[in-house]
């Protein structure tokens, strides 16, 4: 399915650290890993939000560490929601105990987001292409305006990620979960990275 490629191709470098940053690390508790992952943007809500629903952001995520490069599947807008369906690959490396069980290649999954502009909101589903009674993985984001540190600086988003990965593998179930949302966590970071680029231009 064609989509139209709004994002010009921007040189990979880092944005200014005001522009963006995490404000805060992973956490894992109970018998499911529990995720955190906050970025703070110069920008307005919706202009984050329309870069992560444009196909074309995504067109630019190459070289990063932890997961390949992102296959846009599906874009439906109805209204003021978009649904967004990409696949995407797991590279980084797992617990030797955990790869005799789980073939590497075969972990990748359909990350299923659906976007409600209105309310500055999403919810995500991942979705694997294998292992399915193995892989459970689910997140809730909020986009949440913030005034710039003075009058002369633009509008700022948190962008506050909240999820859960639970991996159903005897013995190093809680090793592989942690190494997944790890990875995921990393992943999430570089990806802000790249937007906090282009929403720079």
């Amino acid at each position: 399915m064609p989509y139209s490629t709004s994002c010009a191709p921007t040189p990979a470098r880092s944005p200014p650290k005001d522009h963006w940053r995490t404000l805060r690390a992973p956490v894992w508790h109970g018998e499911h890993v529990q995720f955190t992952a906050d970025q703070q943007y110069a920008g307005p809500p919706d202009a984050v939000m329309a870069l992560l629903t444009d196909p074309a952001f995504y067109a630019q995520l190459e070289g990063l560490t932890k997961v390949a490069p992102p296959e846009v599947l599906d874009r439906v807008v109805d209204g003021s929601t978009v649904q967004m369906q990409i696949r995407y690959r797991f590279i980084a490396s797992l617990p030797s105990a955990a790869t005799a069980i789980l073939d590497p290649a075969r972990l990748t999954w359909i990350d299923d987001t659906t976007y409600d502009l209105a309310a500055g909101s999403s919810r995500t589903v991942l979705r694997p292409d294998h292992y399915p009674d193995r892989l459970q993985a689910s997140a809730t984001t909020t986009f949440v305006a913030k005034p710039g540190p003075s009058s002369a600086d633009p509008e700022q988003t948190v962008r506050a990620v909240r999820g859960t990965f639970k991996v159903k593998v005897p013995l190093v179930g809680g090793k592989v979960e942690k190494a997944l949302a790890s990875g995921l966590i990393e992943h999430i970071a570089e990806e802000a990275a790249v937007a906090a680029t282009l929403l720079l231009h």
